[in-house]
């Protein structure tokens, strides 16, 4: 291990993890993800590590449990900095879960005031006035509202935020981030006065995610989505960046691209990446008939082209579909079967065909097929866009590329130019 873990995070979902940490590597910090909550010490050398749950969409007192247990293990490791991590569309249901696990983790840290800044301009995700935008729309018209496990209607963060927690939540605003580092530490002090307990941030660009880690540079506690990840790490006491932070060795091997995500970003990419690689759909339909001959089919299917390159395996269907399929089976019970179904056939082709590089885009999706594989961790590597790098798998033989995307995520090109990028 390094001399000392100068960060440790917590992550509610795969993709999102692998998307803090890409922001992480791109600063200079070795980083290693670990898939959930490791049963030993870390023995890799490292800056930062994050550790990666699928806690966003699961009971609220689950979530805090998770997050505690992740919030023990890295405080085992000496580390005395913590970063809460969730997406930069604030998913969450009406009961949490950004509320109440940032409350459980203020509570064992006893911190009495943190940031809330889900921000990633480099996605075109801000926050204005406490209004979230994606894609320069407010949250509620950018097809989040369209999500099949967190719709995103309400673009005010106070008012999602509010019900989630025990704090009273505030604003730390344009105008103040206007006037600069010192205006900024004098509102927080403010806010605190007030007795806030949790601020929404706005943040419009880059320039206003350095001003907000610099104001809070003493804080043992942030929250956020990843794009303050690039910011963190010029804050943190003994931190010197390292040019070959992302540098790993090439993997051989058949390569494979699998997708659960319904966003518009993903069908945008699945579409032109049809257009090269062979593809073949998951049925909701046929799973629940038979689910052990529809995948068989799938697997045969995927065998007699892997030397074509990648192949494409997606369940990923337009809003209107999703809602018929969901309708019919319930949102639970098809979710579980696309995600039980993408993990056995990447399970197969990885044991049985050779497959050494895999693409995957979903987080519930993500997280699924790492569980399948036995993947303990990921070291991180080259970014493909921002938020989503190429990793190697720690903890399986053979070692594994794999690439875990946010649903919306990425150009329209992504699921082709990433085999460019792997090294």
């Amino acid at each position: 291990m390094a001399d000392k873990l100068l960060l440790g995070c917590i992550a509610d979902d795969f993709t999102g993890a692998t998307d803090l940490a890409s922001q992480l590597v791109a600063a200079g910090m070795r980083v290693v993800q670990t898939i959930g909550v490791p049963g030993t010490a870390l023995d890799d050398d490292c800056d930062a590590v994050v550790v990666a749950l699928k806690s966003r969409t699961v009971a609220p007192e689950r979530a805090v449990e998770a997050s505690l247990a992740a919030l023990d293990w890295l405080r085992d490791q000496g580390c005395e900095r913590f970063y809460f991590k969730y997406c930069s569309t604030f998913d969450s249901t009406a009961q949490g879960n950004i509320g109440p696990v940032t409350d459980a983790l203020m509570e064992a840290l006893g911190v009495d005031f943190t940031l809330a800044v889900p921000a990633l301009p480099a996605n075109r995700r801000t926050v204005y006035n406490g209004y979230l935008f994606a894609n320069d729309v407010l949250l509620n018209e950018s097809g989040m509202q369209d999500h099949p496990l967190t719709p995103m209607t309400d673009p005010c963060l106070l008012r999602v935020l509010a019900p989630q927690t025990r704090h009273r939540v505030g604003l730390v605003s344009h105008h103040d981030l206007a006037k600069g580092v010192e205006a900024v530490r004098a509102r927080i002090e403010a806010l605190r006065g007030e007795g806030v307990g949790i601020a929404i941030c706005d943040t419009l660009d880059e320039s206003d995610l350095h001003l907000l880690a610099a104001a809070a540079s003493d804080s043992v506690l942030l929250t956020g989505g990843s794009g303050l990840g690039l910011s963190i790490p010029a804050t943190l006491e003994g931190f010197t960046a390292r040019a070959d932070a992302g540098r790993l060795p090439p993997i051989e091997g058949r390569a494979l691209i699998l997708s659960g995500s319904c966003s518009r970003a993903t069908l945008g990419q699945l579409e032109h990446a049809r257009g090269r690689y062979p593809s073949i759909a998951v049925e909701v339909e046929s799973l629940a008939e038979d689910f052990d001959a529809h995948l068989q089919s799938l697997f045969d299917y995927c065998l007699a082209r892997l030397d074509q390159g990648p192949v494409v395996v997606h369940a990923s269907s337009p809003a209107e579909r999703l809602r018929e399929v969901q309708a019919r089976f319930g949102v639970e019970a098809s979710g579980a079967l696309v995600e039980r179904a993408l993990a056995g056939l990447a399970q197969r082709l990885v044991d049985e065909a050779g497959v050494r590089r895999i693409l995957v885009a979903g987080g519930e999706s993500s997280g699924a097929v790492v569980e399948a594989l036995g993947v303990e961790g990921l070291k991180i590597g080259p970014s493909i866009d921002t938020g989503v790098p190429w990793t190697h798998s720690v903890g399986r033989e053979p070692a594994l590329a794999l690439a875990l995307k946010s649903g919306n995520f990425g150009q329209v090109d992504f699921m082709t130019r990433a085999w460019e990028v792997l090294p």
